[in-house]
Parts: structure tokens; sequence; C-alpha cells
């Protein structure tokens, strides 16, 4: 009698998981990419007298951009109930390809502006979807490794970019460098469209239980289960957001979202004007836009580093050195070094500034559980967005003031604040669950005569 083979899901590894991880990898590359073309061409679009670009514009665009970041984040967290993560992303992508052409063809700063904002509309939605794709496809012990191989593509894309304000922006002029934007639409979205499946956690969430377990099986990962499944609807988001104030996160979920804020202050201060800032330095053009190429590929080896040492030593404690680092580096660039310290000073810097906040989105694993992890992961990175919003407009005031070197010491305080912030959450951990232990103490001893055996 022949009996039918019953096939076994693969084993849940790196391989198994890759066509994810690659195609995520790929969106971010041009987040990164989009992300760093404003401040790779903004010295030469302040020296474009048709424009009408100053110091105190420039930083007001930059905070449009991640104003956008911040509505986008919250608009897609809500239409992902209805039209899943992958649509999601295809969504982001375009939009964001879309505000770079607006951007290529605006008269002056105000439809400039107003691109930038569309451009942060669509990256704001596309970071957290990616995560919580990889972060659910990642082999469990592999976590931290996973997202920070992920973040490589977003510095990828930071040295595109900065390519393009070296070589395309000074031959073409800085137009051509947003069009060149416009390319995540026709390489991306096609792929992502063919390629990407949707998460088995938001298919279970919308009653797709087969297709939920027919993904899983496909990639090896664990089915989906009801508790570990987003809650959809605003009812459901509503709950999603108080649990994270359970108690034994309680004190954690506020430290998160002050070493975020911190973190994103960093990156996106750090990426729309550290050429400008190292110009007023005293730097020549070439040199100051190449400093952000430097600074990305300093980045690309930070995470790699970073991802390995927290899968041993835990990612709280990575992050936490990784920001007392980045504040010592972002002292020495205040000071003017000989050209080849300097580019050493900022290689360094990019080791551990772009990293310390990767490290801050892993760690939400070790505080959130699987029902919270989406939430917790999408929150984590909102409340980070207004401290990427602060970051670009703060270093435009203090250009126009003439005290732009202030910046770097201005960077120096956001690594010391998400230090301090990231090091305590383990504290409030345990503190968390000496409330939790109390609450349920005094549970048991109210409740009526014979419950607490049943």
């Amino acid at each position: 009698m022949r009996t039918s083979a019953v096939s076994r899901p693969p084993r849940h590894t790196f391989r198994t998981v890759f066509p994810v991880l690659s195609l995520c990898w790929l969106a971010v590359f041009f987040d990164g990419m989009d992300v760093n073309i404003y401040g790779a061409v903004m010295p030469h679009m302040l020296d474009d007298p048709h424009l009408g670009l100053t110091p105190a514009t420039a930083g007001t665009i930059g905070s449009w951009t991640t104003f956008g970041m911040l509505v986008g984040a919250l608009i897609a967290g809500n239409l992902t109930d209805w039209l899943g993560r992958r649509l999601m992303l295809v969504a982001s992508v375009t939009l964001f390809s879309v505000g770079s052409a607006i951007c290529a063809v605006a008269p002056g700063v105000g439809l400039f502006g107003a691109g930038r904002f569309v451009s942060g509309l669509g990256l704001g939605g596309l970071m957290p979807l990616c995560l919580a794709m990889v972060m659910e496809f990642a082999p469990p012990r592999r976590a931290a490794l996973t997202t920070a191989l992920l973040m490589t593509s977003y510095h990828f894309g930071g040295m595109a970019a900065t390519g393009l304000g070296l070589t395309l922006a000074p031959a073409a002029g800085w137009r051509w460098v947003f069009w060149a934007g416009v390319l995540p639409a026709v390489i991306a979205v096609p792929l992502l469209l063919k390629l990407l499946p949707e998460s088995p956690g938001v298919l279970l969430a919308r009653g797709k239980r087969e297709e939920a377990d027919a993904v899983a099986d496909r990639y090896g990962i664990p089915r989906p289960t009801i508790v570990a499944a987003p809650a959809a609807g605003a009812a459901g988001r509503l709950a999603a957001v108080r649990a994270l104030f359970r108690p034994q996160s309680r004190w954690a979920t506020p430290l998160l979202w002050l070493a975020s804020f911190s973190g994103l202050l960093l990156v996106y201060g750090v990426s729309t004007w550290l050429p400008q800032m190292m110009r007023a330095e005293g730097y020549g053009l070439s040199s100051s836009v190449s400093f952000l190429m430097v600074i990305n590929a300093g980045g690309i080896v930070g995470l790699l580093i970073a991802g390995r040492t927290a899968d041993r030593f835990g990612t709280v404690r990575v992050s936490a050195i990784w920001f007392v680092l980045t504040a010592a580096g972002a002292l020495l660039l205040k000071s003017h070094l000989p050209l080849g310290v300097t580019y050493i000073v900022v290689a360094i810097t990019g080791v551990w500034l772009f990293s310390a906040q990767v490290m801050v989105y892993a760690a939400t694993n070790t505080v959130y559980r699987d029902s919270e992890r989406a939430a917790g992961l999408g929150w984590v990175t909102g409340i980070g967005r207004t401290g990427a919003v602060v970051g670009p407009w703060l270093i435009g005031h203090l250009a126009t003031s003439g005290n732009q070197s202030w910046g770097f010491t201005a960077f120096a305080l956001a690594g010391l604040i998400g230090a301090v912030a990231i090091s305590f959450v383990p504290l409030a951990q345990r503190a968390g669950r000496g409330d939790a232990s109390v609450q349920g103490s005094r549970t048991v001893a109210t409740a009526p005569a014979g419950t607490a055996d049943r």
C-alpha cells in the first residue's frame, strides 16, 4: 500500500528567510538613499540663487521630511489592517519616489518642501513595516543580527546618495540627483509585488488561517497563533497600546521611547546636516560631502559588529555603550582636526552612531510579548520620529544664528541621554515585575472566597 509522503516545512534558518530579508533590504536601501540625498546635495542647493534656500529654511524642510515620516508611520499602521504589509510597503516606496520627482521639478522652496513632505509620508511607513517583517521571519536567536543586516542597507543607500552628490550634482545639477530618487518605483515595486510574501501574523489577524499557515510553512517559521497576531481595527489598536503599559513594561516603555527619540535625533540630524556643518568648520565642499559617505560606511561596519555582539552580550548593554561612544565622537568632531584624522573620527563615529539606535529597536524583543511586539516596535519608532523632526530643525536654527558648531554638542548630549535611557530599561523591567507580583497578590487576597482555588 502506498502512503503519501507528508512534506515537512524547511528548517528555520537564514537561508529559508533570505527572500524576505533581501527584498526588505532593497526597500530600505532606497529609504536610506532618499533620506541622505537632501544632505548630500544641500551645499549645492544653498549655492543655487534661483532656488532661494537659506540655512533656516533648509533646517525647516528637513523637519518637514521627518514630520511627514511621523504622519506616514501613523497612517501606515492603520491601513495595514486593510491592505496588509506587502501592499503598504509597495505604497510607501511609490510615495517617496513621487516625492523625489516633485523635488526634482520644484521651482522654489515651497514646492520643494512639499515634495520632501510627500517623500516623508512614504518613508515613515517603510521602516517599521520592514523591521516588523524581518523580525517576524528571523530565526529566534538571530533577531539582533538579522535586524542589523537589514539596516546595513540604509547605509549603503546613504553611500549611494553621497556618490550621486559627489558626481552627478556637480556635473548635471542637484535636480538630477532627485530624479535618481524615482528609481525605487521602477526597480523595487515590481519585485515586491511579485516576490514578497504577506506576513502570516497579519493574514491570521484578517481571518485567513490557511494562507497564514501556508506562508509560515513555506518559509520554515512557526505557524502564527491568535496571541501573536497583531490586533486589528481601532479597538484592537487601542488595546495593543494599553498593553504596552501593563505592569511588566509600564516603566520600560517610556525609556525605550526616550532612547529612540535621542537616537533618531542623531541619525537624521547627522544625515541632513553633516556636510554643511563640516563645510562651516572650514573643510572643502567635496570633503564635506564625502564625510557623509564615510560615516555611512562606518555605520555598515558598526551594524555587523553590533548585531553579533548584541546576540552574545545583550542589545541593551551594546546600545548603551554605543550611545556613549557616539557622544565622544561628536565632541571630537567639534575640534578642527587634520583632514586625515577627521576622516578616521567620522568613520569611527559612524560605527557607533547608527547601530546604537538599531539596538533600541532590537531591545523591544526583550521587553514585549509576541502579541505586543508589533505595537511596541511601532510606537518606539513613531515616538522616535519626533527626535527626527527636532534634529534637522535644531541644527538649522543653530546654523542661522552662527552657532553651527554647537550642533556637535547637541549630538553629544543626545547620545548621553540615549545611553542613560536604554541603560535603565532592565531596572525598569524588574520594577515592573515587582509591581505585577504585588498586584497579583492583592488580587488573590481580595478575591471572593473559593475563587482563588478555581
